[in-house]
């Protein structure tokens, strides 16, 4: 038997009775997945690490190139809302491999270096994104079933971005000292196409599961824009998205700020700042692990809708007490609550619409990732508004207001549910 054919029979045992498959045998059956996610995390992180040394290399201020970054998070708002609907309509492994393609030549422009060259990177990286994040998640679900082991296996992708998100600075800084940060693109490019190969062969021989343009028992999926509809009519499903968009809004704008906090507040310089940032990320990746594994776990008597209003109200508590704190010490508590209070709600928020949405499972976590580019907008407009306005308060007024406002969708999502997952949700008879 290959390593192959034993992946196939523990995602056949987890759409069955049998128990949840552990971490370990789940990582076996997706390393292909969880590598491609925390591949697609690289190019932004390259940018971002370099942008000083990539500004003078194209002979423009760092506020300029900095800004082709935002021009990535428009193009994975359009793309992925316009596609959320076709997502469940082509094999999984045909999408990501797609995304990983497109990412690797816009890793190779990247490494071009001139600021058109930067410009269709940032641009092409975000339109990749849109489609690849989504799709990965998706046929990670779809592996294992309709039920628990399947929210299990897509908040395993989303933990394993949040652990790369930690690493991947050190990870991406030591190669470059021997080939720069055009080397670091370059092997991104590689590793993106090889990985785009790997899919392709095992979805061919399959290994990610394939959804076809039918959901369970032959069921027929609904059209592109009957697939919005449908969704709007999954218990929970439109609060949830909402819950997701203004918790993003509120930790980018948050993390957009932080430094200068730190630094202001208490003097922290950025090479002691960057021990803050490990910090948030550690907390961050452990509490979206954990979270997923209980809420996911057989016979588990933690209730997700509640988990994610308790995640939401923790996130709101921290999130405007921490800009009045003045004691180091509880601003670093803080700072490690704030980052799992919204880890615990990510990771609710994606259990919750693959058990929910079952066969329109994609078309949600492409909205859903959508949403989430939207909200690093809206977050970081919205904190530099309320610091404009009132300082430190105001920014703690803006933030509480749409988490006051997200606790309120995620107080629907428990009037809603629990429901019995139902993996034929959202789809209709076949005419």
């Amino acid at each position: 038997m290959t390593a192959s054919d034993t992946s196939d029979s523990v995602a056949e045992k987890a759409g069955s009775s049998d128990p949840i498959p552990g971490d370990l045998a789940m990582t076996r059956a997706l390393w292909p997945l969880l590598l491609a996610s925390a591949v697609g995390l690289l190019p932004f992180t390259v940018f971002s690490t370099y942008l000083v040394p990539i500004a003078s290399e194209t002979g423009r201020d760092v506020a300029t190139v900095g800004g082709l970054r935002g021009l990535g998070g428009v193009a994975a708002l359009a793309v992925g809302a316009a596609l959320a609907p076709l997502i469940d309509r082509v094999p999984r492994a045909w999408a990501a491999a797609g995304g990983l393609a497109l990412l690797g030549v816009a890793a190779a422009l990247g490494a071009g270096g001139g600021f058109p060259l930067l410009a269709a990177f940032c641009l092409l990286t975000g339109a990749a994104t849109a489609v690849l994040n989504p799709a990965l998640a998706t046929a990670a679900a779809d592996r294992f079933g309709d039920g628990r082991a399947a929210g299990r296996a897509a908040t395993l992708v989303s933990a394993t971005t949040s652990m790369t998100s930690m690493l991947a600075a050190p990870l991406i800084a030591l190669p470059a000292m021997v080939w720069g940060w055009q080397g670091d693109l370059l092997a991104v490019a590689c590793l993106a196409v090889l990985l785009a190969l790997v899919l392709l062969v095992r979805g061919r021989a399959g290994g990610p599961s394939v959804r076809r343009a039918q959901g369970p028992d032959g069921k027929q999926l609904p059209g592109y824009f009957a697939s919005f509809r449908a969704l709007a009519g999954v218990p929970g499903a439109v609060p949830l998205l909402l819950v997701s968009v203004l918790r993003t809004a509120v930790f980018m704008g948050y993390l957009a700020y932080l430094a200068a906090y730190y630094d202001d507040r208490f003097g922290l310089h950025p090479e002691v700042f960057s021990l803050v940032w490990t910090l948030s990320g550690a907390s961050f990746f452990v509490s979206n692990l954990l979270t997923g594994r209980v809420t996911n776990a057989e016979g588990s008597r933690v209730g997700t809708e509640r988990l994610l209003a308790i995640g939401v109200a923790a996130a709101l508590v921290s999130a405007v007490g921490f800009w009045f704190t003045h004691w180091l010490p509880l601003a670093l508590a803080l700072t490690s609550l704030h980052a799992a209070a919204h880890a615990v709600v990510a990771a609710c928020a994606v259990s919750l619409l693959v058990r929910r949405c079952g066969a329109l499972r994609g078309t949600a976590l492409s909205l859903n990732a959508a949403g989430q580019s939207l909200g690093v907008f809206a977050g970081a407009a919205l904190g530099g508004a309320g610091l404009a306005v009132a300082g430190y308060p105001g920014i703690a007024a803006a933030f509480g207001g749409l988490l006051a406002v997200a606790l309120v969708a995620a107080w629907l999502v428990t009037r809603r549910g629990p429901v019995e997952e139902d993996p034929a949700c959202g789809v209709e008879e076949p005419e």
